[in-house]
């Protein structure tokens, strides 16, 4: 069973409460790290309490070596559950797990002023008694936050999924603010993320909003959010930066019979991050300038074979210059698309309905007029596929309207069915139809002909022409299309993520 089938099962069938549990599982990550504790939300169904989650801590050993969703309490656990839930108090009990001291404390879980489900701690008794200065300010912001948890005032809202790349987490360094902002503890790694900021001196008493203002330390974001956060006023996330280092910073209000009483700040460095960012960036512009500047060449091909075309006496020769230039033009079009985007990827039904239009216009004649269609969609192609598969539109677009509209004009309709990496395509024309005798409309020999099947067969695919029953002509493809990894869709270089290989250890 998932948390979000145990949820679902629950007694009550309030979505906001629904809601509200979800963004505590998001967020109680800090709350564990903070306690140095396992903890498991307790919801309550039809069958009686059971595990709907369970989260260990970074910052110390897990009591459990097996998940407890889906699990249910025992008899003794199941009644201080019930307990808490209807009198909306904490309580706490010792226990032992396999021999393990262990201290077993369960909180309500209010919405406003309903409690909609009940949390477990569950702390081992021989970490409590070797509490250095660090695991008491850490245990102190956890008892803070989780009467917060039984009052209805956390999830703030401010979770690690709202920050902008680089949330910090516990591991990363916490400070702890009193009601004015002054700092009353910094941990050893918030103490080494402020130095890379030029805060040097002891941190102690400071306001960062002043020590910031006096380093030239400035906000990513408007001034007036940055000192916010940075006063623990409200529970946000900002990005401060000098020279090249940056520091996250997220603000946790500690909140009191309604009263702020204080914030804990989590802390991380991110200066590596955003040098990979910028990377990515650069990267990107530069791939980017390489398409449009191949683009240009391919134009510029495709006009000197224009003019050359019309110097030439012999129509043949005009014809074939011509029609080189043309596909010379498809392939530049491919480019095109490819520089304004991100990554390897190109969102073909832009380029199939130019390169449609195109086609028409270039093959048709000026007392033929030809309506031109696309049906369905192409989705994202690698730029492999999509230089292939325009080539291919490209030739038998302009057969169908050379070849089956040339005398009366008509329609013309791409139709695209996509299914994962497979692709159907149908080129369908209601001109006159396949000529007797030729296995495909122009002639099974012609150069078009020729460049279709080759480019069908890089795509991995068969090609085959049919009469249609009202008249025309229907070329039928197949294409098995490469897939796409995270880079060639935009990935990391689009969101400007990161990958996020965890918190470093805290020193005590």
């Amino acid at each position: 069973m998932t948390t979000t089938d145990i949820l679902g099962s629950a007694s009550w069938s309030d979505e906001a409460d629904h809601e509200w549990l979800h963004q505590l599982v998001g967020d109680w990550q800090l709350l564990a790290d903070l306690s140095f504790s396992d903890l498991v939300l307790w919801v309550s169904t039809d069958e009686g309490w059971r595990a709907a989650a369970h989260v260990r801590p970074t910052t110390g050993v897990s009591i459990f070596a097996e998940d407890l969703v889906g699990v249910v309490p025992s008899q003794e656990l199941a009644a201080r559950l019930t307990r808490s839930s209807v009198s909306g108090q904490r309580t706490s009990a010792d226990e032992d797990d396999d021999g393990e001291p262990v201290t077993v404390e369960t909180i309500p879980v209010r919405r406003t002023i309903t409690t909609v489900a009940v949390l477990s701690r569950h702390m081992i008794r021989g970490n409590v008694g070797r509490r250095g200065r660090l695991e008491s300010r850490y245990l102190g912001l956890s008892d803070a936050l989780l009467t917060m948890v039984a009052d209805g005032t956390f999830p703030d809202g401010g979770g690690a999924s709202s920050g902008r790349g680089g949330a910090p987490r516990v591991g990363d360094g916490v400070i702890a603010l009193d009601e004015g902002g002054h700092i009353t503890y910094a941990s050893p790694n918030a103490v080494s993320a402020l130095r890379r900021l030029g805060i040097e001196t002891n941190a102690l008493g400071l306001r960062l909003g002043t020590a910031f203002e006096e380093r030239g330390v400035t906000s990513a974001e408007a001034p007036v959010e940055g000192g916010v956060v940075l006063a623990g006023r409200a529970p946000w996330h900002a990005e401060f930066r000098k020279g090249s280092a940056a520091l996250m910073v997220r603000a946790v209000p500690l909140i009191a019979e309604g009263r702020r009483f204080g914030a804990a700040l989590l802390l991380r460095d991110i200066t590596e991050l955003r040098r990979r960012d910028r990377e990515l960036i650069t990267k990107d512009a530069t791939i980017r300038e390489i398409h449009h500047r191949v683009k240009n060449n391919l134009q510029t091909v495709a006009a000197v074979l224009r003019l050359q075309a019309r110097r030439l006496p012999d129509i043949e020769a005009q014809r074939a210059l011509a029609d080189a230039g043309r596909r010379v033009a498809v392939i530049a079009a491919v480019h095109e698309t490819l520089s304004a985007g991100f990554g390897g990827a190109v969102d073909f039904d832009e380029v199939a309905e130019r390169g449609l239009t195109t086609g028409v216009d270039v093959a048709r004649l000026p007392d033929a007029p030809v309506e031109a269609r696309l049906v369905g969609s192409f989705g994202v192609l690698s730029s492999e596929d999509a230089t292939s598969l325009a080539m291919v539109l490209g030739e038998l677009v302009q057969n169908a309207v050379e070849h089956g509209l040339a005398e009366r004009g008509g329609r013309v309709t791409v139709e695209a069915r996509r299914d994962g990496d497979g692709l159907e395509v149908s080129v369908v024309d209601d001109g006159s139809g396949l000529v007797a005798g030729e296995g495909v409309a122009g002639g099974a020999s012609g150069l078009g002909t020729q460049i279709v099947r080759t480019f069908v067969q890089d795509l991995h695919g068969t090609i085959e022409w049919a009469a249609e029953p009202g008249g025309g002509t229907r070329a039928r493809f197949s294409a098995r299309l490469r897939p796409l990894d995270a880079s060639s869709v935009g990935g990391d270089a689009k969101t400007g993520g990161h990958r996020d290989d965890g918190p470093p250890a805290e020193t005590r």
